[in-house]
């Protein structure tokens, strides 16, 4: 178009926009809408300079989606008038009448992707990644010609691929695999795609990019190709597995942590890809991970996470997302995982910076160990305010890491398998410290919680593979607590029975004082099981509200109050013989000793294993045991003088009233 033909649209455009008059607010055309919502200025601003893009408000048929003034702000785009044409369709449609894509206006016809997500309460619709805003949408009217149109308002800039420059090489609506060959001439900021398009022309992968229908593409960057043996593991099965089909998923409209099928899923391998985020508490950034679930001799199994340094690119089959790394390519050690990720001021870069602040073997551990598994916490669990005085204690804060590190590898499924007919229980690198895991089942999903130290954290991002072994993220630090004795009952589904009785009556509220330190031997709850088959009657009326005085007794045998918790290495430091110690109740005789399963305490001449030793609190400390302190005496509970207290106390009370009465 010649400078002179465009003064011409120009001045055409103006002389129309100068005729439309305002009349009445209800009957306002969707151009005079836009024009006299002030939250819609900016894109107005755009229409203006659009002479395209007025005269089809004022000659045809249109829906127009309009970005609200904050979009603007939110994601600054380039000053191109154009790019308001590919807000535009050539059909009036309502939100119903939407079908999964829509031809824009924008020279080629790019398309406009639209995602329908249900919600609890009416279904989201997105239009590329943009969310439309329902209650400011659905505006229909007709323009002057008679013919229909529709206004929605949307939360995010619509941003087209367009070339760098009118004068340059002229690539408009490209399909997949033109977006590879021409990435030189479009506007994809510093990124450069060439080493993934010379793997795809490599292994003659092309067809998949080239199809039509409707398609994922996650493509890295150049910079995910180091170090150089990388390229070589980029194949045909690899390549497939930076696509999904029948799926047009951009970030904001795909639900998180949904497992997709990729075109490399069949009989021998199988891969899937999901979207998440990772967050440090401040920003959120996007992630894309591969799942392998079933692995061949060139392709481990585990999930490997990508960072998506640019999201959400429309083309003519689909939307690109560039990552910055490969896909399915298992090639790093865990520490290279942790020193990529702190330089990519990725989802463990907070945990690398604690681990050279500490200081200490620890990063030589994780280097040397031929098979591990590292429970990293994320850059949020850092932000935990009760962490403050760790910082300054450096040799706690190795024992804090030891506790994250397992010599072995252990997959999730793995420990659901193990999990089934009992806790399963791992030791660490910190001496005589465990992990446990619980397997939480809901509906659709399945929740893995780990818990070390007292603290109990959810498994957030699991099975990232490596060469020597497993990371998974997890959302709190383990071994410095955060609830006090009588929050960690509450919470803790080991411990339901005893936390129970104690609650009835209560016993538990003195658990809260942060002034005092509490030591408790709690019984577990397949403890108070083994106390029902020893002694069920007296099992039977400890849980009955009448009898909640007779739970308090035994309870207060099992909990030490002072200025001092004990750890289990304390108790056994201080005797090697007996231990007296003045329970609530009276003086609890105790005798600890340590073999290759863990500790145990000698109570009434009976060995009991502790389960879980030093479970850390706030205020004190507990130690899960496998048997109740029950003495035979209290078995008379079930009857006599034990058992007719409260009738007796009743029977004095009523007594009493009629002598007053």
């Amino acid at each position: 178009m010649g400078e002179g033909s465009g003064c011409l649209w120009a001045a055409l455009a103006l002389a129309v926009l100068g005729s439309v008059p305002r009349g009445d607010a209800r009957n306002y055309t969707v151009e005079q809408k836009i024009r006299d919502d002030s939250d819609l200025s900016q894109f107005y601003s755009l229409l203006e300079n659009s002479p395209e893009a007025n005269l089809t408000l004022w000659f045809r048929q249109v829906t127009v989606f309009v970005p609200t003034n904050q979009a603007f702000q939110k994601r600054p785009v380039k000053d191109r008038a154009d790019s308001v044409l590919y807000h535009m369709t050539n059909l009036a449609l309502t939100l119903d009448e939407l079908q999964s894509s829509v031809f824009s206006e924008l020279e080629g016809n790019p398309p406009l992707w639209i995602t329908k997500r249900r919600g609890q309460h009416r279904d989201d619709i997105y239009v590329n990644n943009a969310r439309v805003i329902p209650e400011r949408s659905n505006y229909v009217q007709h323009n002057h010609n008679g013919r229909k149109q529709v206004l929605h308002v949307i939360d995010e800039v619509l941003e087209p691929l367009l070339p760098f420059a009118k004068d340059g090489a002229q690539v408009y609506n490209p399909d997949a695999y033109q977006f590879l060959n021409q990435s030189e001439n479009l506007d994809l900021e510093s990124h450069r795609v060439r080493s993934f398009r010379q793997r795809v022309n490599m292994n003659g992968k092309e067809h998949i990019f080239k199809r039509e229908g409707r398609f994922t593409f996650f493509i890295p960057v150049d910079e995910g190709f180091k170090p150089p043996p990388r390229p070589e593991k980029i194949d045909q099965k690899v390549i497939d597995g930076h696509v999904i089909p029948d799926h047009v998923l951009f970030t904001d409209g795909t639900p998180k942590d949904h497992d997709y099928r990729t075109l490399a899923f069949g009989d021998s391998l199988r891969v899937t890809v999901s979207f998440t985020t990772q967050s440090d508490g401040r920003v959120s950034r996007p992630y894309v991970k591969s799942n392998t679930i079933v692995g061949d001799a060139s392709h481990a199994t585990g999930v490997v996470l990508a960072e998506i340094v640019k999201a959400n690119i429309p083309v003519k089959n689909g939307v690109v997302h560039l990552i910055h790394r490969p896909l399915m390519v298992v090639d790093t050690t865990v520490q290279q995982f942790l020193e990529v990720t702190e330089k990519e001021d990725g989802p463990l870069y907070k945990f690398y910076e604690v681990i050279l602040d500490a200081g200490g073997d620890f990063m030589n551990k994780i280097t040397t160990m031929r098979d591990l598994t590292l429970f990293a916490p994320s850059n949020e669990a850092w932000s935990d305010k009760e962490l403050a005085n760790l910082f300054g204690n450096r040799e706690k804060l190795r024992e804090i890491l030891d506790l994250h590190l397992v010599p072995d590898r252990l997959k999730v499924d793995r420990i659901i398998e193990q999990n089934v007919n009992q806790l399963f229980q791992v030791p660490t690198a910190a001496a005589r410290r465990h992990l446990y895991f619980n397997v939480l089942r809901g509906d659709n999903n399945v929740t893995l919680t780990v818990e070390g130290g007292g603290v109990n954290a959810t498994v957030v991002q699991p099975d990232i593979a490596a060469t020597n072994g497993i990371v998974h993220i997890i959302d709190r630090v383990l071994g410095v607590p955060y609830a006090t004795v009588k929050e960690k009952l509450a919470t803790d589904p080991m411990l339901s029975q005893t936390n129970y009785l104690g609650a009835r009556g209560g016993f538990n509220d003195q658990l809260d004082d942060k002034t005092k330190r509490f030591t408790y031997f709690v019984p577990r709850d397949l403890a108070w099981t083994r106390a029902e088959l020893h002694f069920p009657s007296t099992y039977k009326k400890l849980f009955m509200k009448e009898y909640s005085y007779h739970a308090r007794q035994i309870l207060e045998r099992h909990l030490l109050v002072g200025d001092t918790a004990y750890t289990m290495a304390a108790l056994k430091r201080m005797t090697n013989q007996s231990l007296y110690l003045p329970s609530v109740r009276d003086q609890v005789r105790l005798r600890v000793r340590e073999n290759d399963k863990g500790y145990m305490v000698e109570w009434q001449n009976e060995w009991i294993h502790v389960f879980r030793p030093d479970v850390e609190c706030t205020n004190g400390v507990i130690h899960v045991i496998d048997a109740v302190f029950l003495k035979a005496s209290d078995v008379q509970v079930t009857g006599g003088a034990g058992a007719l207290a409260p009738r007796l106390a009743a029977l004095v009370t009523a007594v009493a009233m009629r002598l007053v009465l």
